[in-house]
């Protein structure tokens, strides 16, 4: 019998722990050949605001760091390597009525341990749908948002956070959720 289910206590195997995807990240960060390796963002101070209705009445944004597949920049599929030409600098939209192929093979994720195959983890449009139809939010935002991912604290700050903002007031969001990849 496993050892940790003896205990009673249902904890995982020693050999399942989580992985240290956070130091993995700025070690990489380090190989990249940025000088320091890569800060948090972490802030004593949360900008955060107090929703002034309940979801269930509020128009929902998706915000996420996905890129559209773009068959010119090769491959971008479930598992491929990390691929640089697929990136996006600058923000973009969608209609949240349509159907997109969003990608991750941009992003600098732990293709060690993961598959990428669920594109539910990082665009969740599906699941944003089924909450709209049970009357969980309010309804969603005509547009997605790709919010890129540049390495720029500064940028991001400064450029695509001001631009996303806008583009949520531009389609009065109550509320947005952020999916990063």
């Amino acid at each position: 019998m496993d050892e940790n289910k003896q205990d009673g206590l249902g904890f995982a195997a020693e050999y399942d722990r989580p992985i240290p995807y956070m130091q993995r990240i700025r070690d990489y960060y380090v190989t990249l050949g940025y000088g320091t390796p890569y800060r948090w963002a972490n802030y004593a101070d949360v900008p955060f605001t107090k929703p002034t209705k309940p979801l269930s009445e509020s128009r929902v944004a998706l915000i996420t760091t996905a890129a559209p597949y773009q068959p010119d920049k090769g491959d971008q599929g479930p598992g491929a390597a990390y691929n640089a030409g697929a990136k996006f600098y600058t923000v973009y939209s969608g209609d949240t009525a349509a159907e997109h192929d969003l990608r991750i093979s941009h992003i600098g994720y732990d293709r060690l341990h993961t598959t990428a195959e669920d594109s539910n983890t990082w665009f969740p449009l599906p699941a944003l749908r089924r909450a709209a139809a049970k009357g969980r939010i309010g309804e969603i935002a005509p547009r997605f948002h790709g919010a890129p991912t540049n390495r720029s604290h500064v940028t991001t700050l400064d450029v695509d956070c001001p631009e996303l903002l806008a583009r949520c007031r531009a389609d009065n969001v109550d509320a947005a959720i952020l999916v990063p990849s």
